[in-house]
């Protein structure tokens, strides 16, 4: 059972759904440096967790997640060298990292505006539901930074595409929500009190699917980015030649002769 200082956890039994509440409010839940820690270490406990089949992350107020804290993060860091500075950074990626790590599917759903750290955070989740009022900023340039930072240049063009995330990186703009779903950088844009629960009826959703399918293939999702399709389609004939041999392909198949909805235990 996770118990987290930095933010809420709540995980509801029923559904194996867990649910991430970034809990600043008042800083539109800025990032402290206990917050990238606690996150980090939750994603990879998440990926072990007993009941656990599917994650929401989203934010406590009107906003997602504005970056780093100004005041808490970027104040200190301008009294550090650089391996002190190259820790911090580490740091970040780390997060990243546990989340496109994790096996559960992690389902963002931003509530409002995500910036910097947190437009990174949601482009590393599995999926995005957006309010129609959450803005996305890639805001690195804006501070004088590369835009190239918590693997954004490596998330955002394989949703997006490379020109459109070339400028996204490179100017630090701000996108609106219909637009950022025209793009893709959105799965799908919902009123405000829609965008919680839409997360996590499709997190229940995934939550009802195979974990070791759905752990597979965002697992090869993840390495198949840089390899060719020969490597490839090799890499999903072992993974799948190996799913085979999980309880779940022969419960979905005793569901179909009996005429009715598989129960995946795993």
């Amino acid at each position: 059972m996770l118990a987290p200082k930095s933010f809420l956890y709540a995980h509801d039994a029923a559904t194996g759904v867990a649910t991430i509440t970034l809990n600043r409010p008042e800083k539109r839940n800025a990032l402290t440096f206990q917050t990238y820690e606690e996150l980090t270490d939750a994603f990879a406990a998440l990926d072990r967790e007993p009941g656990v089949r599917a994650v929401v992350i989203t934010g406590a107020g009107p906003g997602f997640c504005s970056g780093g804290d100004f005041e808490e993060i970027i104040g200190k860091l301008l009294g550090r060298d650089y391996t002190g500075l190259h820790e911090f950074t580490r740091l970040t990626g780390a997060l990243i990292l546990a989340i496109r790590r994790c096996g559960r599917p992690v389902v963002a759903a931003v509530n409002g505006v995500a910036t910097g750290a947190g437009a990174v955070i949601a482009a590393a989740c599995d999926v995005r539901i957006a309010s129609e009022q959450a803005r996305i900023a890639f805001l690195f340039t804006k501070v004088g930074l590369s835009g190239a930072d918590m693997g954004a240049a490596w998330l955002l063009p394989r949703l997006v595409g490379f020109g459109r995330a070339s400028e996204l990186l490179l100017t630090g703009d701000f996108l609106e929500a219909r637009e950022a779903e025209r793009i893709g950088l959105w799965n799908r844009v919902v009123p405000a009190d829609r965008v919680l629960p839409e997360a996590r009826a499709l997190a229940e959703k995934l939550a009802q699917g195979p974990a070791v399918g759905l752990a597979v293939t965002k697992d090869l999702l993840n390495r198949e980015s840089s390899m060719d399709l020969f490597a490839a389609l090799k890499l999903e004939a072992e993974a799948q030649a190996a799913c085979m041999q999980q309880p779940s392909f022969r419960e979905a198949y005793e569901a179909f002769r009996a005429k009715r909805a598989p129960r995946f235990t795993s």
